[in-house]
């Protein structure tokens, strides 16, 4: 894969992560990864998102807490709305997707290994952050 393809590619995952502040939740909508990801339709992204739900499920975890249904309201060409069907994705609803979308599109192959290296960098910190907590303790319990 060509560097300035890698580099666009980082940049647009990027910059499409939104965060619900209160929580420090980060999460992607689907309807933003289906072209980065090289899906031209939402029928086809669905068949990739729905395995994805699977292999949560199977997993032990509940989709509901990684695949967030949530309805949009777009603007047509006429100047009219109407609702169409999204999905907030956490990281890890992100990495499914990737590992179960067709390894044969570059942006999928480079989504499988960013959200490996994103998941496992969140995964260091909340290990750091555990660790951080025990210090603490330890600390506070010496003092006694």
């Amino acid at each position: 894969m060509q560097t300035e393809l890698i580099k666009k590619l980082k940049s647009q995952f990027d910059t499409m992560a939104h965060s619900i502040s209160d929580d420090k939740i980060e999460f992607w909508f689907a309807r933003e990864l289906q072209e980065p990801l090289g899906y031209a339709r939402w029928e086809n992204f669905m068949t990739a998102i729905r395995r994805a739900m699977e292999s949560c499920e199977t997993t032990g975890y509940e989709p509901g807490n990684h695949f967030r249904g949530v309805t949009k309201m777009v603007r047509l060409g006429s100047g009219a709305e109407r609702e169409i069907e999204d999905f907030m994705l956490t990281r890890y609803a992100c990495y499914l997707i990737a590992q179960n979308g067709d390894p044969r599109k570059e942006a999928i192959a480079f989504a499988q290994s960013y959200f490996a290296i994103q998941t496992r960098k969140q995964e260091l910190i909340e290990d750091r952050m555990r660790l951080q907590t025990r210090l603490d303790a330890r600390e506070r319990l010496k003092g006694v």
